[in-house]
């Protein structure tokens, strides 16, 4: 989950997961969103590959990336069960004695 968080930390990564949820795209069609240089959005496409937030499918020179949708919504349920959202406040779930 660490890298989950990692990866959604940064303002400019988010911003590529919501364009991927819109739809898959390529490096090429991500990069016209952004003004950054080549090696700093492959760097993101790293981070975001390494947490498996994205998918990647590499065709010739071309790189298509989908949002992996899986993993982020695990990573949030994981992380809304920590802080207990979603609960009534002050109840713990304890199993049920028989």
């Amino acid at each position: 989950m660490d890298k989950i968080f990692k990866a959604l930390a940064d303002p400019g990564r988010r911003r590529i997961l919501q364009l991927l949820r819109e739809r898959e795209m390529t490096a090429g069609e991500l990069a016209v969103h952004f003004e950054l240089s080549k090696p700093t959005l492959s760097g993101h496409f790293a981070i975001l590959r390494e947490a498996d937030l994205v998918l990647a499918e590499k065709s010739g020179a071309t790189i298509t990336y989908r949002l992996n949708v899986s993993v982020l919504e695990e990573a949030l349920l994981g992380f809304a069960d920590v802080f207990g959202i979603g609960k009534a406040p002050g109840r713990a779930t304890q199993p049920k004695e028989t």
